[in-house]
């Protein structure tokens, strides 16, 4: 156990908090939520820096803080799910399977002594992904604050009759506050799914290289 292990298992922590903060249909609590995946995204780059400052990089480290990392962002999109009836299943089933495909294969590298290096368009890819999210909780924010002002349209009343087409359409005022997550959503699945196919084309043979051999993620 040393900082950034501890940073990244602190980030696995705080998931349960985020989710229970985050399904009070209420503003305080999700600023709340808001501020503790704040934090939990921000150990995610105090782990990287701390690991390379004070030497300790390790390969457990390598591991554990991608998986962290997942662990958060599939927690939030699981919960997105959950919340929003414009966002489709399918794009979880993208997001999580490339996250699940990639995690499996750092284990079974590890168990070879071969080491995955996470590449630049992955770290674009997770960056993307967690701005996403801190900007799709803060229009769940708006749509709670929305809720107890008279006659204004309930967002999530009006979600569960109409398509995206259907409120793109529309003349509702309040339409790309209820559009904004699930086009979001729409980028990170592509990006997620462009990583997972580069990821496959690049590494197809991860599993035949010699031991101590380094192969990135592209």
């Amino acid at each position: 156990m040393n900082i950034p292990n501890f940073l990244s298992l602190l980030r696995i922590f705080l998931i349960p908090l985020f989710l229970y903060l985050f399904f009070i249909p209420k503003v305080e609590p999700r600023i709340w939520a808001l501020i503790v995946f704040g934090i939990a995204s921000l150990t995610d780059l105090l782990d990287g820096w701390s690991a390379r400052k004070l030497g300790q990089e390790s390969d457990i480290g390598q591991f554990l803080d991608p998986f962290a990392d997942k662990l958060l962002v599939i927690a939030a999109l699981i919960a997105f799910l959950i919340l929003d009836p414009l966002i489709p299943i399918w794009m979880i089933i993208v997001i999580v399977g490339r996250d699940i495909l990639i995690t499996l294969a750092r284990y079974l590298a590890m168990k070879k002594n071969t080491v995955i290096k996470t590449s630049k368009f992955g770290k674009i890819k997770t960056a993307f992904q967690m701005i996403s999210i801190i900007i799709i909780i803060m229009v769940f924010i708006v749509r709670s604050s929305m809720e107890s002002i008279p006659h204004q349209i309930i967002v999530d009343g009006y979600l569960k009759y109409n398509s995206a087409f259907q409120i793109y359409n529309s003349i509702n005022p309040n339409k790309w506050l209820i559009l904004g997550p699930y086009c979001l959503m729409t980028i990170v699945t592509l990006l997620t799914a462009l990583s997972g196919l580069r990821y496959i084309i690049t590494n197809r043979d991860l599993f035949s290289i010699k031991k101590n051999n380094i192969t990135t993620i592209k």
